[in-house]
């Protein structure tokens, strides 16, 4: 069994759950709306404000999707009641950040500046030159364009220049040594 699929997935209030027959999913909260069409060989149900998910079979397939079911519902749930933030740090000499409407310039290094137009559903702010939170309540969302942000311009290992999460640890290499 499944650790993760079997595990419930509590529905907080003010958080409404649908589920058509095709297993269309749709979670409507405080913080907004989402929709998901999930495999329809899982069965899921609903009853007295938790959410339980179950597979058919044990075939290979089946024990792959449960926990991924559960998985994507359970983000989709807390999406609409709390929201999803990445925090990227940038470093490095005269690189900086700056937002203008719904616009992300990155001044990192290049000839160019680099622009950055938020996708629907994902707001990023620049609380300071150096960092930019993202923020929305599709993780899937929040992440890529975290990772997308963060591809510009990677952390070198040798000066730890450019720019990596906020938790992220950049191992440091030691330079060349001259030759005696």
């Amino acid at each position: 069994m499944s650790r993760i699929g079997k595990l419930p997935v509590s529905i907080p209030q003010g958080v409404e759950v649908k589920i058509d027959a095709k297993n269309a999913l749709t979670v409507k909260g405080p913080k907004g709306q989402l929709h998901k069409k999930l495999n329809e060989d899982m069965i899921i149900e609903v009853d007295n404000g938790v959410l339980t998910v179950k597979r058919p079979t044990d075939e290979k397939e089946h024990r792959a999707l449960h926990g991924l079911t559960r998985a994507l519902i359970h983000n989709m749930v807390e999406g609409v009641s709390k929201g999803y933030e990445k925090t990227l740090e940038i470093n490095g000499v005269g690189y900086r950040a700056a937002k203008q409407g719904n616009k992300l310039t990155l001044t990192i290094g290049y000839s160019h500046p680099v622009e950055f137009v938020d996708p629907e559903g994902i707001t990023t702010e620049v609380p300071a030159p150096n960092k930019i939170i993202i923020k929305g309540i599709d993780k899937e969302l929040v992440g890529t364009h975290a990772a997308n942000i963060r591809a510009v311009r990677e952390p070198e290992p040798y000066l730890g220049k450019g720019i990596k999460y906020s938790y992220e640890h950049v191992r440091r290499k030691e330079g060349k040594t001259g030759k005696k």
